[in-house]
């Protein structure tokens, strides 16, 4: 029998959107949603802001620079 080792990396690489929500992908693969309602200046931002963002602290948040939104994963994790 063989056993799959997983090893969980909460550390975010993309970020992609939906209508109504925000995607961050972590290294592991695994994927963190949630609705662009929780982040107000995520939600009224235009698509080109939104797309303007970078990776801080090595993939620990994300930054939009144009809005001065700062997202956490381990606190976005947290609301799950």
């Amino acid at each position: 029998m063989s056993t799959l080792a997983i090893r969980l990396d909460p550390h975010a690489v993309d970020v992609t959107f939906e209508e109504a929500a925000l995607h961050i992908i972590l290294a592991d693969g695994r994927e963190i949603s949630a609705p662009l309602e929780w982040f107000p200046r995520l939600r009224d931002a235009t698509q080109a802001q939104r797309q303007h963002w970078r990776l801080i602290g090595k993939g620990i948040g994300v930054h939009w620079p144009d809005i001065d939104e700062d997202i956490s994963v381990t606190t976005l994790m947290r609301n799950h």
